[in-house]
């Protein structure tokens, strides 16, 4: 009689987390950045039909990388217990906090789970306040684990050269031409430390507007809009370069000895 072979608990788990994880990391990257008007959620998606940002409610947006079929699942399921949730009691009830709860639910039930795979995504749940203090982003890897986050969040790919670059520029009271071109030059980074290209047409941009006058306060920036939006954060900060050119010099510096 053959003996069964048998898996640790903590091996399985640690084998779950890795082929999770491997899929999220041969998706295309993505960011989601406090700005002084809102949250702007940038990626690169040459797909005009699939999207990677959407509309949850009235201020919150959701964000995901990873396999597109299993995040669209999850944000029809987000919409719908936001639409019950506002309709049983009241619009102000909706929140970014209970939505991250319910997908941090969903996700931490399927990756423990032993008879189907985990889910290759990584999520943002973001929601606009009144004002920058006020504003609400939750990042939910894999595994259900809730990761409150505040300025800047990148996800999917290379995320973690990307968040560094961030962190290093972010500034809450940013313009959104310049949060944009932040957005952009991290997102062209690729794992030597050298810069590429992304032409306007390849980018997913979209934005949670705080000074809008409508209840709903999420808008997609495209065609001719997003493309004086990157002019204008180009000029901003090509006409800034002189002055802050040594703490950029130090920054790639800092940058190359990372990786």
């Amino acid at each position: 009689m053959s003996t069964p072979f048998y898996v640790s608990p903590q091996q399985a788990m640690a084998d779950r987390a890795e082929y999770a994880r491997k899929g999220i990391a041969r998706g295309r990257s993505l960011v989601v950045l406090q700005f002084a008007d809102g949250i702007v959620f940038v990626g690169e998606n040459p797909s005009r039909a699939l999207h990677k940002f959407s509309e949850i409610y009235d201020r919150i947006g959701f964000a995901a990388a990873g396999k597109y079929n299993e995040y669209e699942n999850l944000r029809i399921g987000g919409v719908r217990y936001a639409d019950l949730r506002g309709y049983t009691y009241d619009r102000d009830d909706v929140t970014a906090r209970g939505l991250a709860n319910v997908y941090a639910q969903t996700l931490g039930t399927i990756f423990s789970s032993q008879a189907e795979k985990p889910y290759e995504v990584e999520l943002v749940v973001a929601e606009v306040g009144e004002s920058t203090e006020q504003d609400q982003i939750y990042r939910l890897p894999h595994d259900g684990s809730i990761v409150d986050e505040h300025g800047s969040v990148a996800v999917g790919g290379n995320a973690e050269q990307i968040s560094g670059y961030l962190d290093q520029r972010h500034r809450d009271d940013m313009t959104l031409a310049e949060a944009l071109r932040l957005a952009v030059q991290a997102l062209s980074r690729d794992t030597n430390g050298g810069e590429r290209e992304i032409p306007a047409e390849r980018l997913e941009v979209a934005v949670l507007d705080r000074t809008r006058p409508q209840q709903r306060k999420f808008k997609r920036i495209v065609g001719g809009q997003l493309s004086r939006l990157l002019e204008a954060g180009a000029s901003a900060g090509g006409s800034s370069a002189g002055e802050s050119g040594a703490g950029e010099s130090d920054a790639g510096e800092s940058g190359a000895d990372g990786e």
